[in-house]
């Protein structure tokens, strides 16, 4: 039964790495849309097409532009965090009495 451990706390580490990995990519947008980036460059075309459908489905649900500001970014991040917390910690803790006898 320790494969299964092993194997529910790897699944555990590679959601903690892409859900870090898209934080910093949603953070980078964020920088971006303070400046005027180049919308033909393909690195901005990449991180505007793989952050857009998650912060539109934000933008979609609630009302979270005040003033001109969209705090969807501020969302995302907060809900990336609390994946990380709670879904994360629970699978390696449930990785752990699989491992331990």
């Amino acid at each position: 039964m320790a494969i299964v451990g092993y194997f529910i706390s790897a699944l555990a580490n590679v959601i903690y790495y892409v859900l870090f990995i898209y934080m910093w990519i949603i953070i980078i947008r964020a920088v971006l849309s303070w400046v005027s980036p180049d919308p033909y460059n393909p690195i901005v075309r990449f991180i505007h097409n793989i952050t857009e459908p998650v912060l539109y489905q934000i933008r979609r649900r609630l009302p979270v532009s005040f003033g001109g500001i969209d705090l969807s970014p501020v969302i995302v991040l907060l809900i990336i965090m609390f994946l990380q917390n709670f879904v994360v910690r629970s699978l390696l803790h449930f990785s752990r009495t699989f491992i331990q006898p």
